[in-house]
């Protein structure tokens, strides 16, 4: 009897592991398997965008603000018309884009599910031109495209499924409590570190899908390597890029450098323009919401 329960969930913890909705992410090609709907990652997302804003102070910089507006619009354009020109037009539908520039002297942006893209006033004097704030939303707007929330909520379920299945199958074998919790710390760990490159590899296809919805947009992509420079030199963070979620500057610009010709294919050259942008000196206590991927790119990463 034993044995049988053990082989039940087995089948049954196999059968959680490959369970949810496929789909391919625009671009890449990749399959992705997601266990959480549109429609609920959209709700959580909504709402925590609301509280957010209710408590950011936009920025005060008319200039500043119709550029972040404007740049993000075309990006947002060049999108849906990719999507809708590629079969995907049933996406489109979960986007409803919003750009706003708040004051903040960090140095990040952050997307939620559903293209609502909040860009931090400390972020401009590093981007510098518009070209190079279309790299940064670009890579933001390739978050959403690609279901990078959704992916990671639906990872984090599964994990916890396995961790109370291992619970039920460590005491259907008779192992004992000791023995119980060293097992479920190593798993925690194992699934800790599997995270941190899971999180990386989605920053790394954000970064390649951002470029090319830059590209598309008519925003040279080649600025992108100029701007990971300025922003290697500007930070201030030696973790390994083992132990962090996301991959280091010196592998990001290796990376771009490599896909620019694929880039460039897209790029049609036309209609950029050259801003310059003031430092922000104006600093607030707004937090990053829990179900947005950011771009991190401050120089002090966490």
């Amino acid at each position: 009897m034993k044995t049988f329960k053990l082989l039940v969930l087995c089948v049954l913890s196999a059968f959680i592991v490959g369970c949810g909705t496929t789909s391919t992410v625009p671009i890449t090609g990749r399959k992705q398997t997601l266990m959480v709907s549109d429609g609920e990652v959209l709700s959580l997302s909504t709402q925590q965008y609301q509280e957010f804003m209710k408590t950011a102070k936009t920025s005060s910089n008319a200039t500043n603000t119709a550029m972040v507006k404007r740049v993000g619009q075309k990006l947002a354009s060049a999108v849906t018309s990719y999507l809708n020109a590629n079969g995907m037009s049933a996406d489109v539908q979960n986007f409803a884009w919003e750009f706003n520039l708040v004051q903040d002297a960090s140095v990040n942006a952050w997307c939620m599910p559903g293209g609502k893209i909040v860009v931090y006033e400390g972020l401009l004097p590093v981007t510098q031109d518009e070209a190079s704030l279309a790299i940064v939303l670009g890579h933001e707007i390739a978050h959403a495209v690609a279901r990078h929330s959704a992916e990671q909520l639906s990872t984090q379920m599964r994990q916890e499924y396995i961790m109370q299945l291992g619970t039920t199958v460590a005491g259907a074998i008779g192992m004992g409590e000791k023995t119980q919790s060293i097992v479920q710390t190593a798993a925690a760990l194992n699934f800790n570190f599997g995270n941190l490159k899971y999180s990386r590899d989605h920053e790394s296809e954000a970064d390649y899908m951002g470029l090319i919805f830059a590209a598309m947009a008519g925003y040279d992509p080649q600025v992108a390597i100029s701007f990971w420079q300025r922003m290697a030199s500007a930070s201030t963070n030696q973790q390994s890029e083992f132990f962090s979620d996301h991959p280091s500057d010196e592998t990001r610009i290796k990376n771009i450098t490599a896909w620019m010709p694929e880039a460039l294919k897209y790029y049609k050259g036309g209609g950029t323009t050259t801003t310059a942008t003031t430092k922000a000196t104006t600093k607030s206590t707004s937090t990053t919401p829990s179900t947005t991927k950011t771009l991190h790119i401050s120089t002090k990463k966490k």
